[in-house]
């Protein structure tokens, strides 16, 4: 996650940064090499030099990007339903498949696929959701070799143990607590990106290795980044992306969305010049829909 994050627009990390950043988060030098090893021999990178004075390349070769990152549409469709543009028409699409013992990677695959896009498991292969994923789940049926072994229907009547009302449903399913903890911790967290460098190193102590003398290679600010990301991140992957009217009200992954916005519009100035890429593409998605007052907060300024 730090070294994807720490990828510039020419698709170069250098290692002295590297470095830096990793030990603010309390990393070392030896989990940073062995990070590096692995990469290079996975082929997501290619590597010239040594140590600090080295210079990572993102590889071309398949497989070789970002891991355990949120796709920028993904999380563009999460603030345009903060915005309130992504209203409920009150379909429920659900999916069903029977793929057999010997295709079984495949069926773990579209498995993983319905769930990576947000359907549960009502029971044995059948999977609901309240989006539109259709398109998606066929492309992947057919990537698979399955077409066959999937079926689609929409239903605007779903009722599960004994639930019918859309939200109580929706308790039912999805482990809306859990979530809702993850980005009540990324609230925290974007919150405090903008403060001073100070207290421990590590998750929330970004600066402590700053020994109080200012950011003048923008680490800190890059190491905070990092925090954000993989915060951002551990909140986003496991939403469902449920429309606002499944979900409990007020839903703190509103507000910590828009505090996380705020932040890497602070973060984004106080980095040096031609930082990472992560800057952009977080700042593409998250201002891709105008804020709506009534159910975006206004970024705290400072």
């Amino acid at each position: 996650m730090v070294v994807h994050a720490l990828v510039r627009e020419d698709g170069t990390v250098e290692g002295g940064e590297l470095y830096r950043v990793a030990g603010l988060l309390g990393m070392t030098d030896q989990q940073v090499r062995l990070c590096v090893k692995r990469l290079a021999a996975e082929g997501r990178f290619t590597v010239q030099g040594r140590g600090r004075r080295a210079v990572l390349r993102l590889s071309g070769a398949a497989g070789a990007g970002p891991v355990h990152v949120p796709e920028v549409d993904f999380v563009r469709h999460a603030y345009r339903q903060d915005a309130g543009l992504e209203p409920w028409d009150g379909t429920w699409h659900a999916f069903a498949f029977a793929v057999p013992e010997s295709a079984r990677a495949a069926r773990d695959a579209l498995r993983d696929a319905l769930t990576g896009l947000g359907a549960a498991p009502v029971q044995g292969g059948l999977y609901v959701t309240p989006n539109a994923i259709g398109p998606y789940v066929r492309a992947r049926a057919a990537d698979l070799g399955v077409p066959e072994a999937l079926t689609c229907l929409t239903t605007r009547d779903l009722e599960v143990g004994g639930a019918a009302d859309p939200a109580a449903v929706a308790a039912r399913l999805w482990p809306l607590p859990a979530i809702a903890a993850r980005y009540e911790a990324l609230h925290a967290l974007a919150a405090a990106a903008g403060a001073p460098p100070a207290g421990a190193a590590g998750a929330g102590g970004v600066g402590a290795r700053d020994g109080g003398a200012g950011d003048p290679d923008g680490a800190v600010a890059l190491a905070r980044a990092v925090a954000l990301a993989a915060a951002f991140s551990d909140a986003m992957l496991p939403d469902p992306l449920l429309p606002p009217e499944l979900l409990p009200a007020p839903w703190p992954g509103t507000a910590a969305r828009a505090a996380a916005a705020a932040a890497w519009g602070r973060l984004r100035e106080a980095a040096p010049a031609g930082g990472p890429r992560l800057f952009r593409l977080y700042a593409e998605a998250s201002e891709a829909a105008p804020r709506n007052p009534r159910t975006d907060p206004a970024p705290k300024s400072g």
